[in-house]
């Protein structure tokens, strides 16, 4: 059973923390570099370290071992295929932690945990690649095409404008009739 943690969790519970250092670990090994706060940085250096040694390992069972913590195949396998073949030679110390300084917003000690041999280039683009691809599918933008404008037959305004003027006339007239009418009567 794991030792628990002495003091205060990150994100609050075992459960949360466990799900971030999970997250910070699948950033980690896709870009070969992160900035975090200090003690999360502190925090993900032996579960980085301990996911490299399964990677150097290369069996079923150590990639097993590896998807329960990053859930990205992808990035599995760059672990596995990258990352891991090149520290073969190295006992350990595959991360290294650079203090940046404070957080402009909320004055939290920032800091770089990176890996110590960078990843390959075309490694790094093909995790840019795959990030921007799985936006764009995430998200569907349908473009909106402009409607077509409607072509609208020549209709003559002239012959509806003379007939409501005539039906004003009408009804004009026949209100002026009831109305003299009924000033004849009260003549009367």
């Amino acid at each position: 059973m794991p030792t628990p943690t002495k003091g205060p969790r990150l994100g609050g519970s075992p459960a949360h923390q466990r799900l971030m250092l999970a997250n910070l670990a699948t950033a980690l090994f896709e870009h070969g570099k992160i900035t975090t706060t200090e003690a999360k940085a502190k925090r993900l250096r032996p579960l980085a370290e301990r996911l490299i040694t399964f990677a150097k390992r290369g069996d079923l069972h150590a990639r097993r071992r590896v998807l329960t913590v990053v859930r990205d195949k992808s990035v599995v396998h760059t672990l596995f295929t990258e990352i891991g073949p090149s520290f073969a030679t190295r006992p350990g110390g595959y991360t290294r932690i650079t203090k940046i300084g404070p957080r402009k917003g909320d004055n939290a000690p920032m800091a770089v945990i990176e890996l110590v041999e960078p990843l390959s280039e075309q490694v790094v683009a093909e995790a840019t690649a795959a990030a921007k691809r799985a936006a764009k599918t995430a998200t569907p933008v349908v473009p909106v095409e402009p409607a077509a404008p409607v072509e609208v037959a020549d209709v003559e305004v002239t012959p509806v404008a003379e007939e409501i003027a005539a039906e004003e006339a009408v009804t004009g007239e026949v209100a002026g009739d009831e109305s003299g009418a009924e000033a004849d009567s009260d003549k009367s």
